[in-house]
């Protein structure tokens, strides 16, 4: 029988001033399993920029691989964060902040919140992602994990309505080139028709993840408002 904690009792959200200091954690469980034996994947979101990370993992995965996957791929790449929210019960979160600070090498005492009502916030980028994994996956669906890369590239660098600017905007002031702007001009009639159709999808791509990302927020902004 779950208990449902009365709203008035959640931790109150701390504002973030700058990029990665406040984030939040969430998990996709259940997907296809790939052939690297991966079903899940772990998004955490820097509540400042809206900049996100994919992280392909194992639904059975303890709390000791998941703070190493953050280590490896969140902390080897940003600050550590004055707080991590997500909707993982205490015990979770309490062993995972003891697990990061034994691999930090330190004593510092970080702060945690359960906090279910972001789910609508983290729900918007997951489904985006999901949205942009089904325009990248094969048929059999069993590659996803190594298509996250892209997901992740094309989510960051597509602007948000909450910000009105990309993710990598915010954080680095400036959105990476794609390969299409890399390509010298050429100035011969004659164009490749590979530089073209590759021209063409991550045209497409970044359309479709800005078509997601609004709608997934004109969802949120409707549930919130309700």
């Amino acid at each position: 029988m779950s208990r449902v904690q009365p709203q008035g009792l959640y931790t109150p959200l701390p504002v973030p001033e700058h990029p990665w200091e406040h984030v939040s954690m969430d998990f996709v469980l259940g997907l296809p399993r790939t052939q690297r034996r991966k079903d899940s994947i772990m998004v955490v979101v820097d509540r400042f920029s809206k900049m996100a990370h994919f992280i392909p993992c194992q639904k059975t995965d303890d709390t000791t691989n998941i703070a190493y996957l953050y280590f490896r791929e969140i902390l080897r790449l940003h600050r550590v964060p004055k707080s991590i929210v997500s909707d993982r019960d205490v015990k979770f979160l309490s062993y995972f902040w003891k697990t990061l600070r034994h691999k930090l090498g330190t004593k510092l005492v970080f702060s945690t919140a359960y906090h279910p009502q972001t789910n609508g916030q983290t729900e918007v980028v997951n489904r985006t992602m999901v949205a942009i994994l089904r325009t990248l996956v094969s048929k059999n669906q069993k590659d996803w994990d190594v298509k996250l890369a892209h997901a992740e590239f094309a989510y960051n660098r597509a602007p948000s309505s909450t910000t009105k600017s990309s993710p990598f905007e915010v954080v680095y002031r400036l959105n990476p080139l794609v390969p299409v702007e890399l390509m010298p001009m050429c100035k011969a009639r004659s164009v490749s028709r590979v530089a073209e159709e590759r021209a063409k999808e991550m045209r497409m791509l970044q359309e479709k993840v800005q078509v997601q990302i609004e709608k997934a927020n004109k969802r949120y902004e409707e549930r919130v408002n309700r």
